[in-house]
């Protein structure tokens, strides 16, 4: 018993010579009675990072057609749309694998305030123009689309704006990502020469699809 005993003392003590060495190394702050001792906090927050969008802003909200180059057959109004921008504010590792994206727009009717004929969208062309489209040469503006009282530039294209017609697009949304894109568009209105007098309104919508 005895030395069971005294073997456990010195196992004791030897472990008492460890925690006093460890507490020893750790050079605690001392304060004399009455002193302050102070921690010094520290913390690191990272930045919270939103995703990116793809987003369509329209430089104003009407456009006011004036008459110019009318013929004896055909009176024609003209004006421009006003400057569409695409931004897309994504990473390329944000966008989908094979994206695309495109800008569409189509019109209704022409209604008259005091009663007139309505005149039908399809007289009412665009010829879209690309203001900027970056450094990557993968965005571009769509083709010109013509009245039903014009002979085609393009094949079929003298249908108006009836349907959705390109107004500007890219066919790959993650080589051009991260940048912003800008684009107007030549408005045409052409009636016959003895459409009724009077006020008109109609509605372009402007939509971005990916």
């Amino acid at each position: 018993m005895r030395r069971w005993s005294r073997r456990r003392l010195v196992a004791a003590g030897a472990a008492g010579a460890v925690m006093l060495g460890t507490v020893a190394s750790q050079s605690p702050a001392r304060a004399e009675p009455g002193d302050d001792a102070d921690v010094r906090v520290t913390v690191d927050i990272a930045e919270i990072r939103e995703p990116g969008v793809l987003a369509m802003s329209i430089d104003g909200d009407s456009v006011a057609l004036s008459e110019d180059g009318s013929t004896l057959l055909v009176r024609q109004f003209v004006g421009t749309l006003p400057t569409v921008t695409v931004t897309d504010t994504r990473t390329p590792q944000e966008v989908p694998d094979g994206a695309a994206w495109a800008v569409l727009g189509s019109a209704t009717d022409f209604v008259g305030g005091a009663g007139q004929a309505p005149i039908s969208a399809g007289h009412l062309g665009w010829a879209p123009r690309l203001i900027d489209g970056g450094d990557s040469g993968l965005v571009s503006e769509g083709e010109e689309v013509v009245t039903v009282l014009d002979e085609p530039t393009q094949p079929g294209n003298n249908v108006g704006l009836v349907d959705r017609e390109l107004l500007v697009s890219t066919f790959d949304s993650e080589e051009v990502a991260g940048d912003a894109y800008s684009v107007d568009a030549d408005l045409r209105l052409r009636t016959p020469a003895e459409v009724a007098a009077g006020s008109y309104t109609a509605t372009l919508t402007l939509s971005l699809f990916e």
